[in-house]
This record gives structure tokens, sequence and C-alpha cells, in this order.
């Protein structure tokens, strides 16, 4: 496994698979949203439907109103877009979902790794965060991610940025 992108350096760039907000398939590139004087908030989450994940994409979908003028959401998790679009469906997610089943973007962000749970270490997805400036910098990364309140976090950061 590569290093993990670091503040201040230039995100990777990515194409997947993904739900647009409207529920259409489509294939996302990082490329296309920079450079349109918007931040892209990129999230990694472990499965589609589980407490925390869910707890996390209503947190963005209910805040998408104080978020979309200053930057566009991109959810990315293993599932598939079938799972996707009944997780969109359900909670009526209002931003990307994309879909990375074979972990690559996950593994370049550093988002898929070791984990410890219950005292046991296994492989699975590190929930983590990165707000990338238009021009496709690292503003800022969050690692191992409490699903609760951590939308907050992110909208106290987009405001300090100024977007």
């Amino acid at each position: 496994m590569s290093g993990i992108p670091e503040e201040g350096s230039k995100a990777p760039d990515f194409t997947l698979p993904a739900l647009s907000p409207e529920g259409e398939e489509v294939e996302v590139s990082l490329s296309q949203f920079l450079g349109q004087g918007k931040m892209v908030v990129l999230y990694f989450y472990p499965k589609d439907n589980t407490p925390g994940c869910t707890t996390e994409a209503c947190d963005f979908r209910d805040s998408m109103n104080r978020i979309g003028d200053k930057a566009v959401v991109l959810g990315v998790s293993p599932d598939s877009l079938k799972s996707h679009a009944k997780f969109k469906e359900k909670h009526g997610l209002n931003f990307y979902l994309l879909s990375d089943p074979e972990k690559k973007v996950l593994e370049t962000y550093g988002a898929f790794g070791e984990k410890k749970m219950y005292g046991k270490v296994r492989m699975g997805v590190i929930r983590s965060t990165f707000v990338i400036g238009p021009d496709g910098t690292i503003l800022k990364r969050w690692r191992n991610v409490r699903a609760k309140g951590h939308v907050d976090k992110v909208l106290q950061e987009l405001e300090k940025l100024g977007g």
C-alpha cells in the first residue's frame, strides 16, 4: 500500500461508476469537479444501510443546503450500484455515491487496510474524509472517523476554508 495522500498534496485522480444525485448511473472522475470554484468532499464509508454509514450519509443529506454552494459530495464504498440505489432511495440521498468493488480508490486514499475491532485485526474500509480544493489540493483529511457529528466538522472546515 502506498502512502496516504497528505494535506497539501495533490489528490490522486480516479474514475468510478456512480449514481448521480438524481439517481442516474454515470462514470465520475475527480478531475471533472475540479476547477469549477467548488471544493470536493470525498468520503469513504464501509457499507450501505449499516447504522454508522446511514447516520453519516443522512447527515450529509441534511446538510446539503449548507454544503451545496461550497462543495460537491462524493461518497465511496465497495458496494455495487444496485446496493447504492437501494441506499439512496431508502434515505433520499442527494449526492454522488461511487462504487469501488476492487477497492483501488479506497487503497489509493488509505481508506482500506487493517482495522482493529473488538480486539481482532481484520481488513476493511477505514472511514475517512478528504476536503479537496478546486485546484486538486488536499486541504483537510480525517481518518478513523466517528460517523456521529462528523459532518458538522466537515461543515466547520468548509466555512473556515471560505469556500
